[in-house]
């Protein structure tokens, strides 16, 4: 099969290899879509979680073997352990997620757990059912904040990840947001999604600002332009690096709080949510195509605010 391979630092290649076994509980999709991620474009210039070869690619959606069209949750918990127990399987110490500690979807089949797969609705379209996993992030970084003490919002990067936190801020009702990006064609699509606001740079205080870039740079930004006591949802993940100053967040009471993944009732409910959303500002790529959209997308050379590769 056709599929497209991580095979070193900074390198993906086209490539053909043996289809996958599925194991006892495992189910041989036919991957009819999935999304490129921006973890994947940081994640692939060096070895770290992700080991070549390997198929990357955890933003999928197919066709089982007897027909079911399916989205799949490539979270992957232990279920035994006390944070899987407490209903937190995606900060199990064990976890593993498709397409990063196992083959992905970036390829004409995958195998997955069983327990992973959601049915998707009918007049679902392949390219919304792979913003599925992007949505299911927003849902369980709003999920890390109070809301009811929340005013004034800024979300930092309009990005896919940027964008869905807006739209599930803004169906949670949330007014006043504020989206910031250097790109003039995503400030101008976080716009017709509903932002409030859109700039190029935080100005004043906010209760909440969600970072969905993760460089040192936007994560201190964030936590200057938090008002005494507000909170940093931090969810991007482009430098490991805080860049933040330690003493400031200490005598102003502001908060840094974590946003990975998501609870396997947390996809669920953005599957429920997804056809109430506009999720139809995907860009189509054909697997033969995607290993030069992967590239130009790695080096900023091409616009497309997502890419979801489709057969």
């Amino acid at each position: 099969m056709r599929a497209l391979v991580f095979t070193g630092p900074g390198a993906v290649e086209l490539q053909d290899v043996a289809p996958p076994e599925p194991a006892a509980d495992g189910v041989l999709l036919d991957v009819r879509a999935c999304g490129i991620c921006g973890s994947e474009l940081h994640g692939f210039r060096q070895v770290g979680f992700r080991k070549p070869p390997l198929i990357m690619g955890h933003e999928i959606a197919g066709t089982t073997p007897d027909g079911r069209r399916v989205v799949v949750n490539p979270l992957v918990s232990c279920g035994t352990c006390d944070l899987c127990r407490d209903g937190q399987p995606q900060i199990c110490r064990s976890r593993e997620l498709l397409g990063v500690q196992r083959p992905g979807g970036f390829a004409e089949k995958v195998v997955v757990p069983a327990g992973s797969l959601h049915d998707l609705p009918d007049d679902m379209t392949w390219q919304t059912a792979a913003m599925v996993e992007p949505l299911a992030n927003a849902v369980h970084a709003w999920h890390r904040v109070d809301l009811a003490s929340v005013r004034r919002t800024a979300i930092v990067g309009a990005g896919t990840i940027g964008l869905v936190c807006l739209l599930v801020a803004r169906q949670r009702g949330l007014g006043d947001i504020t989206v910031v990006d250097r790109s003039p064609t995503r400030l101008a699509l976080a716009e017709h999604l509903g932002a409030t606001t859109c700039a190029t740079e935080l100005t004043g205080e906010y209760d909440v600002v969600v970072d969905a870039v993760g460089s040192q740079a936007t994560r201190r930004a964030g936590i200057d332009s938090l008002r005494p006591g507000g909170t940093c949802v931090w969810i991007g993940l482009a430098e490991p690096q805080p860049g933040f100053d330690g003493n400031a967040l200490v005598r102003t009471e502001k908060r840094v709080v974590g946003s990975f993944a998501y609870a396997p009732e947390e996809f669920a409910a953005a599957l429920t949510l997804a056809p109430e959303l506009d999720l139809d500002w995907a860009t189509p790529v054909a697997l033969e195509q995607s290993r030069d959209v992967f590239m130009s997308l790695a080096e900023g050379s091409m616009e497309p605010v997502k890419a979801v590769i489709v057969r």
